[in-house]
């Protein structure tokens, strides 16, 4: 077998799709299961014995569709042993050796429109450092061991492994992300680890490498807290956000707030004063037992029938890790994504209406379970509408989505399950509206016009060049373990 001579990670130890503990930081990590354990180990040892193979080194085979493909292989193969037959990853088995049928089943295409709503990076320099005690080193499990911007001088110098020129290789080099919505943490003002001054110098940095239709804004309201109400006319007219971010489970003493409460009724009735009728919310994902009632979605139906012409868009979908993912039965449907299903039909909300489910870290963490990933997508998809599920990824604090996009591009519900439960196939047409197309929708964006950009855009071509000689480093970001979860500044929050 060749030795491989790439910088990161010359060994080739670490698999393209990744299945592990990390957390965005909203919630504990979970332990792999014993099947994610096997399918973990399957895929090495299929890595070893594909390579050598190709005699190509075992770095070189992982980083090719071939490798992302022999991943995917190994999975199926782990979860078949468990029993877990839902979903899978549909790929020919041949795809581990032959790089044209990989490239078919994970590599997408040229007119294919990747939309994600859900992305985040931090401000290494801010002032929100200002206001940590000496010492305070936040975010440091997040970065990725080997960045190099690690090692230069400063105590919090990893921090620039979360910024802005990392966010830009592992979003728009490393994955083939067409456009992002670049998203905040709940914070309060004068602590946010991304401003809306710097999410508007990286718009800028974008913009000056000819992107500029690779980003759009959030502005951050929390509507329980001081000031922020006021402060939408600025984020509006100043910084010409396209959507609200809120989340409805934090505020002031850890008290969270409901949409359909006279404050989030202020809220909606200002955004659509504002002509700016997009509303994302976080909604699952809790950040622990304070305000767990406000990361449910009861008031989600109520709102959105009360306010036909605004966007919902409901980021995590309701989705909590540790409530287990079957099929929507009404009884019992108290948590999860089951709370969305169940407020949209008792306030009779159709799907493909005004309520929008979004997949941030609940696609990333279902890729451990296809049968729990079949029944959450399913379910999303019968409910909410085929036209209103959005890809979203949380990145960066997984690093690069592409591990995401190559395992979405063959995820497959079994005709078992569609049949049982009455769950749409996941289609090519269904898959381009997922990735991308109903996002564009919300968002009064033509994919159409993006693509003329993105295509001839500087960073295409610097994607091109850098595609002769990739350099993805395969990490996470987030913490990895309850020890590391919990040292976080503000634990249960990112």
């Amino acid at each position: 077998m060749n030795p491989s001579n790439s910088r990161i990670d010359p060994d080739g130890t670490r698999l393209p799709i990744k299945l592990d503990t990390t957390s965005n930081g909203e919630f504990e990590p979970v332990p792999l299961s014993p099947a994610n354990n096997a399918a973990n180990r399957l895929a090495h040892e299929a890595a070893t014995s594909n390579a050598k193979c190709l005699a190509v080194s075992r770095r070189d085979f992982l980083i090719s569709a071939c490798g992302a493909a022999s991943t995917l292989l190994a999975f199926n193969a782990a979860n078949a042993a468990a029993g877990k037959l839902g979903g899978f990853f549909d790929l020919p088995a041949e795809a581990a050796l032959e790089p044209s049928l990989a490239q078919a089943a994970i590599g997408g295409g040229k007119e294919e429109f990747i939309f994600d709503v859900q992305g985040h990076f931090v401000d290494p320099n801010g002032a929100w450092l200002r206001k940590l005690p000496a010492g305070n080193t936040p975010l440091s499990q997040m970065p990725k061991a080997g960045c190099a911007l690690a090692a230069e001088p400063g105590s919090r110098s990893y921090l620039r492994c979360l910024g802005p020129e990392e966010f830009i290789k592992d979003v728009f080099l490393d994955s083939d992300t067409d456009m992002m919505v670049l998203s905040f943490v709940p914070s309060a003002p004068d602590a946010e680890p991304l401003t809306i001054q710097t999410a508007d110098a990286i718009r800028r940095i974008v913009d000056r490498m000819e992107g500029m239709h690779r980003l759009l804004l959030h502005g951050r309201v929390n509507p329980n807290q001081t000031g922020d109400l006021d402060a939408m006319d600025e984020l509006k007219e100043r910084w010409g956000v396209s959507a609200w971010k809120t989340y409805t489970q934090f505020g002031p003493g850890g008290k969270g707030y409901f949409l359909s409460d006279d404050i989030g009724i202020q809220f909606i009735e200002k955004a659509r004063k504002l002509g700016v009728k997009v509303i994302c919310i976080h909604k699952g994902l809790p950040f622990g037992k304070q305000s767990y009632e406000h990361s449910q979605c009861s008031d989600i139906g109520v709102i959105a029938k009360r306010f036909p012409d605004v966007a919902f868009l409901i980021y995590h979908s309701g989705f909590v890790t540790s409530v287990p993912e079957r099929a929507f039965e009404g009884r019992g449907a108290d948590d999860g994504i089951d709370t969305l299903i169940r407020s949209l039909i008792e306030n009779g909300v159709a799907p493909n209406s005004n309520v929008y489910a979004e997949l941030g870290s609940t696609w990333r963490y279902l890729m451990r379970d296809p049968e729990a990933a079949a029944h959450a997508l399913g379910k999303l998809l019968k409910y909410c509408g085929e036209n209103n599920v959005l890809w979203g990824t949380d990145s960066i604090w997984y690093g690069s989505p592409q591990d995401q996009i190559q395992a979405f591009r063959a995820f497959q519900i079994s005709a078992e399950m569609r049949a049982k439960y009455n769950y749409p196939e996941i289609t090519p047409r269904l898959r381009a509206k997922i990735f991308g197309l109903n996002a564009a929708r919300v968002y009064s964006i033509s994919p159409e016009e993006v693509k003329r950009y993105t295509q001839r855009d500087r960073i295409a071509r610097e994607r091109l060049a850098y595609l002769e000689r990739p350099e993805p480093h395969f990490l996470t970001y987030g913490p990895k373990t309850r020890r590391e979860f919990l040292r976080l500044p503000g634990a249960g929050q990112p």
